[in-house]
Formats: C-alpha cells, structure tokens, sequence
C-alpha cells in the first residue's frame, strides 16, 4: 500500500513516509533490544561432586564454570546428571548445553525419546558421560561450562550434579558392573595393551529385558550413546542378557576404543512385546522404570598361534581319512593277491582252502579296491548260477548274446529308447515286471552302455547346477559381508559371537574352516568310486563272467553326482557361515535335500536300474522341493493358507509315488483312472476279498504313507517356523525309512552283509549320534531377534577356536562320507551271486 501511494504521491511525500516506515522498524529493534538486555546470565565457578539446586526462567541463564586436570597418562571421566523437580516441565523444557574445549554436547530435560510409531517417552532424569578428547601435553587444565536456559516464563526447578567417573577406563578381564537406562546411557574407554592386537568385549547381565545396545566407537567427539543415534557410527548389536563384539586393533588408529551401552526405549527390537499404543499423536508415555543392571570385560582374544593350530588340526582330521583309505587298500591289494596266487597255484594248498576242483581263475582286476575288500568267490556259486538259466527262459542269454554288440561302438549313438520300439516290448515289460517275485535280472534288462550313460548325467547336471548355484551365492555372501563390515549392524549376520574369530574380512573364519571336511571327504569319496568304476569298466573289457552277469549291476554316475553334492554342500555351508541368517538359510539346505534324494535314488536303483528315475525328472523334483522351500521361508510363517496347500500337495505326491513304486510304473494317470481304481476296490476288497500282491512293497508303502501323512499333520497343526529344517525332516525321515527297510529285507532273504559294510554301519551310526548331540545344541537361531538368538551363544571348546557347530560340521561330514561308503559296500556279498538269484525288494 505504501509503495502503491508513492507512485500517486510527488517527491516530498515519499520521503516523508519512507521516513516514517523507518522509525517505526527503528522503534521496534530498540524495544526488543531492551527486552533481550532485560535476560539476567549470571555465570558461577562450580565444583565437582556438588548438587546445585536452582530454578530457571526465561529471564535469566545460568552458566556454570569448572575446571579440572587432564593427564595423558590416566583418562577420567566427567559425568552429567541433571534432575528436573517441577511438574509439568515437559511443555516448555530445559535446555543443558555442555561447552568444552573441543566439543559440544546438548539435551533437553525432560529428554523427550521416540520409539516405534511416533511414540514419545520423557524423562526427567538425564545422566550423560561428557567425551574426553585426548590431550597432547603431559597434564593440562581444561575448562568446560554448562549452560542452562528455558523459554518458559514459569520458574523450572532443577537439580545439576557433576561428577568424576573413577572407572571410566576398562582394564583387560576385570568385570566392572554398572547400570543403565534410557535417559543414562554409559560408555567407557579400553586401551588396547602391548601384546594384544584383538579383543573380545563381553557384556552380560541377569536381566533379559529392559532392551538395549552394545556399540564399539573410535576415540572422538561426539559419541553417540542416545536410542536414536546409537548406530550412526562404529559396530553394535542389540543384546537381552549377553552381548559380544570382537574387536582388532588394526580397525582403531588410537589403538583404544569406547564400549557404549544404551538402554532402548521399548523392546519390540529384542523380541519383547509392545504394550502401549499412543491414542493420540502428541501423547506423552510413561516408560516407568527401565534401569538395567549390566557387567562388562574385556579380554584378549586368540592369538595367530590358535589360528595356526586350528587350520593343521581340521587339515590333519580330513587327511587322516586320506591315509587310511590308502592303508586299507593296501592292506586288501595284497590279502586279494595271496589269494590270488592261491587260486593259480591250488597244488600248494589243502583241500579245505581250494574247496572244490573245478576253481575258475579270479582276475586280478575284480579285487583291490577298498569297495571290493570282502568278495568271495564260490566255484559253487558261479557253476549254480550258469545252470539255473535255465529256469529263467525268458532270460536265456549266453556271454555272447550280452557282449556280442560291438564294445567300439560309440555311446554317443545309443540311446534308451532304442530299446522300446519293439512290437512286444511294451506286453514283455508287463509281463517281466508284474511277476510276483522279482529278481534283478528282470529289471536289469537293457543294455548297460545306455544304463552308464543315463546315470552319468546325473553327474554332469550336478556339476553344472553346482556352478551356476554358486557364483551367485558367493557373490552375494560377500556383500552380506560388506554390508555388516561398513555399517557395523551385527544384527545382520546370527553368528556364536562368543566364538567369532575374524580373519581378514570375514567375521567368523572358525565356522568357515569346519566345512572343509565336506569337500575334502566328498573329494576321496569321488576317488575311492573312480576306482572302483576303473576296475568295473577293465573287467567288462575282458568280458569277464562276475562283472556282467554277476551282483547288482555297477552303475557309478550317481555316486559321482553324491561325492559332488558333498563337496557343494561344503562350499555352500561354508557361504552361508560368512553371514548366517534366515534369508540364506537356503544356502545351508539345497544340497541337503538333493543328497538325501541322491541316495534315495541310488538305494532304489541297486535292484531297479531299468525303471530308475532320469536325472532330468529327479533334479525337476528337487527343483520344485526347494522352491517350496523359499516359498516357506518367506511367506511360510504363520500362514495357514500355505501350510494347507504344501500339506494337500505333500499328501498328493506320496500317494502318486506310492502308486508308481508299487505298480513298478506300469500304471498310467489319465481320464480313465477313477474308473480303474474303482473297479480295483470292487473286485479286490467288495467282491472278493484278497490281500495285496506284492506284500513287501505294500508294507514299505503303508510305513511310508503314516510317515509322511503323520509330517503332514504336524506341519498343519505346529506351523514350526523354521520350513526349511521342517522339509528337511520329512527327507530324512523317508531315507531312513527306505534305508532301514532295504536292510531287513536285504537279511530276510538270506543276504548278508560283509565285514567292512558292518564296520562302516555301526562307525557312521555312532558318528551320526555325536554329530546330532552337537546340532541340537543350538547356538544361535534365526527364528528368533538377534538378541535373544545371543542368549545361546556359547564359548568355544575345542582349541579355543571351534564350537559346537564346528565340531557338528566335522562329524556330520564324516557321518555322510559313512553313509556314502555303506550304499557302496553293503551289496559287495553279491558279487558272486548271478542276478536271476538276487531278489528286488
């Protein structure tokens, strides 16, 4: 409006108004001049250790002054505490401002302190540790001032106490006890000794809750030791009753650190319930009383040494497999060869180590190998069995008849289903596989060039599924690692942090390190089948008689895809170590469960090689378990829908595989099914009532359906949160089901089991129960917050270097090399036994 005038107006009345315009803003500085002249600061020499009682308005400030010796030698701490006694302060609070030489620290009382959801707690009574910044001289006097100011025109009465912390310095494994709380968090400094390059902060306390959080910071101002602060800087971890942070000197150019302990204002990070719930957005919340009681010590950590004998005594617990796979072998090269020697030399022996005339001379290729340890050779055996062909007429093959087929022959150019396109082939596989009583001959009838091919894929699949799995998981491991290194949240990776022993970038070497059994036992699993296989393949060169018609039929590509699956599991175990936590539990699991596959198959396949699964149908399975796997990981917890729907499917997919175990896979899922099952139950079960045909089967398919079907309702009711431990039972339990059921049926028919098979039993089931005491010992879970996962931590107990998970990493992998060598060697005693003889089951 002013300017608007000017325009209208001449000369003289322009300046006259702006004149105006200036003495009213002239007016109004003096006025708030005077106002602020008004404010009294009175400024007050101060001691330590006094309680200073005093109200503030917001017409007058007070400053105290203190003073105090700093020496280079000895670091003492100063402490804040400050108590406002009037009501309703909380509107119009006090504002405390700490002014040191090289750092200022400010806060409101009541402090004011958010937690989830914009809640807010106030606190009327603040204790915080001033930050010493070090000093260069000997001993100098150093000043510092607490401002105190308000806004508010009411008088605020206040209580201001500064004191010295005697014990504000750590000293190695002395336990110092203190309490906390949110408005008074502590902190304290720790010198690293000559001698000690890596620490362990441990900090304990008898209560689980109130929550709170252990942080590692550098020696500068400011620290950070409020709730909503705490981890902007430095390591930390939230904590119940035990906390733990190894710390090297390398990360700390002072070589000394802060410990900084916070008390949070709820418990929702811990794992504890949240019980207020603000019913306006502005409401102020009573937090009551959340002092906690804690302990801390510091100690030293391993030294280089440890690490050294950590590393030589894994290495040397693997290698020693290593020799005494060689000493056995050895030991069976040269019993074969005497005996070897006694065979061509019969004049030299008595009549009871010949045995009968007519011995047929033994290769020497079909001993040596530390599979072939117990084979016999029975004159009887090899002359019985050539003459009960003639009891299996449909059979009828002589030796050339089954190596008349070109051996040059390219395998490349032979493929399974050359074998199908006969007219009558179809008619002949129902009329061989729906016998009453199986041998394994009549499921041993193609030809094995195209039997070695098939299973060797499962080999190459393995390999190839192997790389391309792990890439990714290294790679993304490895920014896990990155991730807890640069932001200092320990709460990312659920490691024992009581036995944590860093090298380099990794955090926990120790539970990286105990995986080497894995690759190193899958590796000379992969070399004692390599062997094995070359003796196998010089023997059928030499159309030798046992190698062909003779045992259950050698077929070695699924043991190499187990020995793989091993050593992938150890890489992949060792990849989920870096960071252990719930999002890459996977890691941990998806060779599990293709190796208790793998040897689920390879059991089926020793009396089954015609009708075993195809490595692209078995690995299309696996593939499906572990994408249910990922699903009940994610989405899993607590989701009745899901667990519904896998519980349906799982119920669906044992009685399809039923079906297709007992009817050997001459049954077909189409339109006319339901007509077929019906007229199965009216003349099986109404019309006349006759029991099942293959009553082996039907018993092992009856324990396996209550097996599954009784997981199935667990799973339903229970939801247990961690899925993937959860499929992981269910495999185990139908391998142990299917193993224990191929034993005793493998003892009743008159079979038996040889001396090393035996001893390679009873080693791996003793192993497997040492192995599952140190598994379920649990020390850590990510089924649970961070924090309470560290109630479990435990110290370490072998070496001062591995842990209970360690010591289940070296059993387990001895445990699964055993089970490996047992579907090995338990059929050896069938070596000389022809296959029309040996029963399926």
């Amino acid at each position: 409006m002013v300017l608007r005038s000017c325009c209208k107006c001449g000369p003289v009345s322009v300046l006259f108004r702006l004149g105006y315009v200036a003495l009213l803003l002239l007016c109004v500085t003096h006025l708030r001049c005077a106002r602020a002249d008004s404010k009294t600061v009175v400024q007050t020499d101060a001691e330590f250790d006094v309680t200073y009682n005093d109200t503030v308005t917001s017409d007058n400030q007070t400053i105290y002054a203190f003073n105090h010796t700093v020496s280079r030698n000895k670091t003492e701490g100063v402490r804040v505490t400050v108590d406002v006694l009037s009501e309703g302060a909380e509107s119009s609070p006090i504002l405390f401002v700490v002014r040191q030489k090289q750092a200022v620290l400010s806060f409101q009382v009541p402090l004011i302190l958010r937690g989830l959801y914009q809640r807010k707690y106030p606190y009327a009574h603040v204790g915080r540790t001033l930050c010493q910044p070090p000093t260069r001289t000997l001993s100098e006097t150093q000043y510092f001032f607490v401002d105190v100011s308000t806004l508010s025109s009411l008088g605020t009465h206040y209580q201001l106490r500064i004191s010295r912390v005697d014990s504000f310095t750590l000293h190695t494994d002395k336990k110092f006890s203190f309490t906390a709380s949110p408005s008074q968090p502590q902190y304290f400094k720790y010198v690293f000794p000559d001698g000690v390059d890596t620490a362990i902060v441990k900090v304990n306390s008898e209560m689980t809750f109130p929550c709170s959080v252990m942080s590692i910071q550098d020696i500068q101002c400011p620290v950070y030791d409020l709730d909503n602060n705490v981890a902007f800087i430095g390591m930390y971890q939230t904590m119940t009753k035990t906390a733990a942070i190894t710390v090297q000197r390398k990360d700390f150019p002072s070589n000394s650190f802060y410990v900084v302990v916070v008390v949070k204002t709820e418990d929702e990070a811990c794992g504890g319930p949240l019980r207020f719930y603000p019913l306006r957005p502005d409401e102020l919340i009573d937090a009551g009383n959340r002092s906690k009681t804690l302990d801390v010590v510091v100690s030293p950590a391993i030294s280089s040494d440890v690490y050294v004998m950590g590393m030589l005594f894994c290495l040397g617990i693997f290698l020693s497999f290593y020799l005494l796979t060689f000493l056995v072998a050895c030991v069976e090269n040269k019993r074969m060869h005497r005996r070897r020697e006694g065979l061509l030399n019969p004049a030299d022996m008595s009549p009871a180590e010949t045995g009968k005339p007519g011995v047929t001379p033994v290769s020497p290729y079909e001993y040596g190998s530390f599979a072939d340890n117990a084979s016999t050779l029975s004159s009887e055996a090899i002359t019985d069995s050539i003459a009960s062909d003639a009891n299996y007429g449909y059979m009828e093959r002589s030796l050339e008849s089954v190596t008349g087929r070109s051996r040059q022959e390219s395998l490349s150019s032979i493929e399974e289903d050359d074998y199908d396109t006969l007219a009558d082939i179809d008619s002949d596989k129902n009329i061989v596989r729906t016998k009453k009583y199986l041998c394994v001959s009549d499921l041993a009838r193609k030809d094995k060039r195209v039997l070695s091919k098939k299973y060797q894929i499962y080999f190459w699949n393995i390999a190839t599924i192997g790389v391309f799995y792990a890439l990714p998981v290294i790679q993304l491991v490895i920014t896990y690692q990155t991730v807890v290194n640069v932001t200092g949240n320990q709460d990312i990776c659920y490691y024992n942090f009581l036995c944590a022993h860093p090298l380099g970038n990794l955090s926990a070497f120790n539970n990286i390190l105990s995986n080497l059994g894995y690759v190193m036992l899958g590796l000379l699993f992969l070399l004692i089948v390599l062997q094995r296989d070359i003796i196998h393949s010089r023997a059928l060169d030499r159309h030798d008689l046992n190698a062909l018609e003779c045992g259950i039929p050698k077929h070695f590509g699924l043991f190499y895809a187990m020995g793989t699956a091993l050593m992938m599991e150890g890489l992949l175990s060792a990849c989920y170590h870096v960071c252990p936590n719930y999002t890459n539990f996977q890691f941990d699991t998806s060779f599990m469960y293709m190796i208790a596959g793998l040897c689920v198959l390879k059991l089926y396949q020793k009396r089954h090689p015609d009708i075993n699964a195809s490595a692209y149908t078995a690995y299309a399975c696996l593939a499906a378990v572990i994408f249910f796997s990922v699903l009940g990981v994610v989405f899993g917890k607590g989701n009745m829908v899901f667990w519904i729907i896998f519980s349906v499917l799982h119920i669906l997919a044992t009685m399809l595989l039923s079906t297709q175990l007992y009817y050997m896979g001459r049954w077909r899922l189409d339109s006319g099914i339901l007509r077929r099952i019906v007229n199965v139950i009216y003349t099986d079960c109404i019309r006349q009532c006759s029991g099942p045909m293959y009553i082996d089967r039907m018993v092992l398919l009856v324990m396996g359906n209550i097996v599954n079907w009784s997981l199935a309702a667990y799973g339903l009711l229970k939801t247990p949160n961690d899925f993937a431990s959860y499929l992981l039972a269910i495999a185990i339990c139908n391998l142990l089901l299917y193993f224990a059921f191929y034993i005793i049926m493998k003892l009743r028919s008159g079979e038996r089991i040889q001396c090393m098979a035996m001893v390679c039993i009873l080693f791996t089931a003793v192993v497997w129960g040492f192995a599952l005491f140190f598994f379920f010992q649990g020390l850590s879970t990510w089924q649970k917050t961070p924090a309470e996962s560290r109630e479990h931590n435990r110290d370490c107990i072998v070496l001062s270097f591995f842990d209970d998970h360690d010591i289940w990493h070296f059993l387990s992998s001895i445990a699964m090399f055993g089970s490996f060598l047992v579907l090995l060697t338990m059929d050896d005693d069938l070596d000389d036994v022809q296959r029309d003889k040996i029963f399926v089951f």
